[in-house]
């Protein structure tokens, strides 16, 4: 008797092939899914430091209103500019220049720049802003603290800065960006 050689591939082994590939490409997607995750907090973390940076830079080119309480006063903690909430305003031709500058930031924290059928396209997730003043440094320039908060993707470690306290479901989904403008 002869022993015949087979060849070709078993359903077995086209199977287990097939279980293998399916596993390696739902770890892909899972890897996918996790950098979308961390491009979208990248964006954000860009967009509310360029929004902290600009209210700082406001504040440091009016120095006197910025000593005398001027950006901190009327505020609550959670505001985006000086209003209560961040609803969007039709101009900002406010009679200060302080409250020109708030309402600019209220605007920009608000996403107005892109707005389509009601709904700000630039705005990042629940975004607040606060300014806080009272401390002063160790020369005797008032300090004033600018910061945004928003809600990130992912959970984090829970930011020791107050400003959206509360606000965003757990706070370990809080983040906060945040300032101190030194003024004199």
């Amino acid at each position: 008797m002869t022993v015949k050689s087979s060849s070709g591939f078993t359903l077995i082994e086209v199977l287990v092939t097939f279980l293998i590939t399916s596993v390696g490409l739902l770890g892909l997607a899972a890897l996918q899914i996790n950098t979308m995750n961390s491009q979208f907090e990248a964006i954000q973390r860009a967009q509310m430091t360029a929004m902290v940076d600009d209210m700082a830079a406001r504040i440091r080119m009016n120095p006197k209103a910025a000593e005398a309480g001027a950006y901190t006063e009327g505020l609550s903690e959670g505001v985006g500019g000086y209003y209560g909430t961040l609803t969007l305003l039709p101009d900002c031709s406010a009679p200060t220049a302080v409250r020109r500058d708030l309402c600019d930031w209220n605007r920009m924290i608000a996403g107005a720049a892109r707005v389509s059928e009601g709904q700000n396209l630039a705005s990042p997730l629940g975004a607040r802003g606060c300014i806080e003043s009272g401390r002063t440094s160790g020369s005797g320039e008032a300090v004033i603290r600018v910061s945004i908060a928003w809600q990130g993707m992912t959970k984090s470690i829970t930011p020791s800065i107050s400003c959206g306290s509360g606000q965003y479901g757990g706070e370990n989904l809080r983040r906060i960006i945040y300032r101190d403008v030194a003024v004199r």
